[in-house]
């Protein structure tokens, strides 16, 4: 049994990235973690969310999902970012989340940390594996672990093949890839590295 607590905190406008974070903690609770579902701020205005039908309809569904405060990353011993990529970056509230965490960084409450992270984008090339690279830039800066799944286990390869996190696209039908196995791997070896860090 882990003794592990796991924040999983995640942006989605239309439910990609939530999914994610679902079978993130469905893999963390194998293990005995304690798991946070959190999302992070909403930046852009009900217009720009009501003009697509998708994304009004997902935050109208997760509207009782809390969202993340400094308080939850501090609580954490393991912490799985899950954002889709924009222009080949991190979403802007995910580092708008991020950017305001400067206290907890300055006070030495980020060191330590066992970080991991997951993305996606439109097609197969958006730039996922640049969005989780600029997110782990952070987390050094932040004194934190990087947990990446790298290829120990066969799930990542049938996901796509990123070592740095899982990563999808999302077709029309939704996720086009494999990757609930690996998602679920990738949250367990995280939960495993911050078990042998914090014992």
């Amino acid at each position: 049994m882990s003794n592990v607590k796991l924040a999983i905190v995640y942006y989605s406008s239309t439910g990609t990235n939530y999914q994610l974070a679902q079978w993130a903690e469905e893999g963390a609770k194998e293990l005995g973690a304690e798991v946070r579902i959190l999302k992070v701020p909403e930046l852009a205005p009900d217009a720009a969310i009501d003009s697509n039908p998708a994304w009004r309809k997902h935050v109208d569904e997760t509207k009782d999902v809390p969202e993340a405060k400094s308080e939850d990353l501090e609580w954490a011993d393991a912490i799985i970012f899950s954002v889709p990529t924009r222009f080949g970056v991190m979403a802007s509230q995910m580092k708008q989340f991020l950017d305001t965490q400067g206290g907890l960084w300055a006070s030495g409450k980020t060191v330590n940390k066992v970080v991991s992270a997951m993305a996606s984008a439109g097609n197969a090339h958006g730039g996922q594996e640049a969005t989780i690279l600029s997110l782990y830039t952070s987390m050094h800066h932040w004194g934190a672990i990087v947990a990446a799944p790298g290829y120990a286990d066969q799930s990542i390869y049938k996901a796509g093949g990123n070592p740095y996190g899982v990563s999808v696209t999302v077709g029309d039908d939704g996720i086009v890839e494999d990757a609930e196995d690996a998602v679920k791997f990738q949250a367990k070896r995280t939960v495993e590295i911050a078990g042998k860090i914090k014992n």
